[in-house]
């Protein structure tokens, strides 16, 4: 299939975490550490400031409040009313930096622990984790042996669990309990660092790959589906959206490997009409 992109914004520093609702995708700026939110016509609005860590995995409870992840600090922080405040302190359940997050149907969060403090260490290993947080507030880990989990997924009807591994180069998926709880189903898909992703009607799971500079669309066994190159941008994260959430906004930066404060680090959203719309969350 040939793509027609649109680009949207082409600018800013790190753009992560893109999820659509109210007719607006929201994502953020990591290293301008900011939260953002705009229109298919390219309406661009600031949401707020994470004026003291970098902000990370976003997520909407169900009453509607933004949940905003606080990398370094390893909170949750809730947006409401125009302000900040600490949703939930994961301080004393994880071990490493916080990542990605997505936020279910039902209110939980699933955050992504990586099991280890950024910059990456070279023994890092498997060491990453998912931890649940329930609608009051209360935190545990629901799974572990992850080898940097990064995008997380989370199907219409809250049954289906799929993370990428970005140094497993895999993803792996997981069957979610009543209470939350995952049990894990299996490994699938081969790529060069996989890292957002998010669920289509089908089941299929479009992920961006950061060391191949590209989207693919890949179905349960494996098997690629479909492939969108985005010449020479990192694939960075992903979300179907628009009014019929036949909408690909792919999230994509340039920089190399070798520069570990993003000092040219640049960033681009464009926006590609699919075939088969999205379901679940993001």
């Amino acid at each position: 299939m040939a793509f027609e992109r649109r680009t949207l914004i082409e600018g800013g520093r790190y753009f992560e975490s893109p999820r659509w609702r109210d007719g607006r995708l929201w994502f953020v700026d990591v290293l301008e550490r900011s939260v953002f939110s705009i229109d298919l016509a390219g309406d661009r609005r600031l949401v707020c400031n994470v004026e003291d860590d970098l902000p990370c995995g976003l997520g909407f409870l169900p009453g509607g409040d933004l949940l905003i992840v606080a990398m370094r600090r390893q909170l949750l922080l809730k947006y409401a009313g125009g302000r900040l405040t600490t949703w939930a302190d994961l301080s004393g359940v994880a071990t490493g930096t916080l990542d990605d997050m997505i936020v279910d149907g039902a209110g939980r969060a699933y955050v992504g622990d990586l099991g280890f403090r950024l910059p990456p260490p070279p023994d890092r290993g498997a060491a990453g984790r998912l931890i649940l947080v329930t609608p009051e507030g209360t935190a545990r880990v629901v799974a572990d042996g992850l080898a940097f989990p990064n995008g997380i997924a989370v199907s219409q009807d809250n049954s289906r669990l799929v993370v990428a591994e970005m140094d497993g180069n895999c993803l792996a998926e997981y069957a979610v309990g009543t209470d939350g709880s995952l049990a894990f189903r299996g490994r699938f898909g081969r790529f060069a660092m996989p890292d957002g992703i998010c669920l289509d009607r089908d089941g299929a799971v479009w992920v961006g790959l950061y060391d191949d500079n590209a989207f693919v669309r890949v179905e349960r066994s494996g098997r690629i589906l479909e492939r969108l190159d985005t010449a020479g941008w990192r694939g960075v994260a992903c979300a179907l959206g628009g009014e019929d959430r036949r909408t690909l906004f792919c999230l994509g930066v340039q920089r190399s490997h070798d520069d570990p404060k993003a000092e040219r680090s640049r960033a681009r959203l464009d926006a590609v009409t699919v075939d088969v719309p999205g379901a679940g969350f993001p």
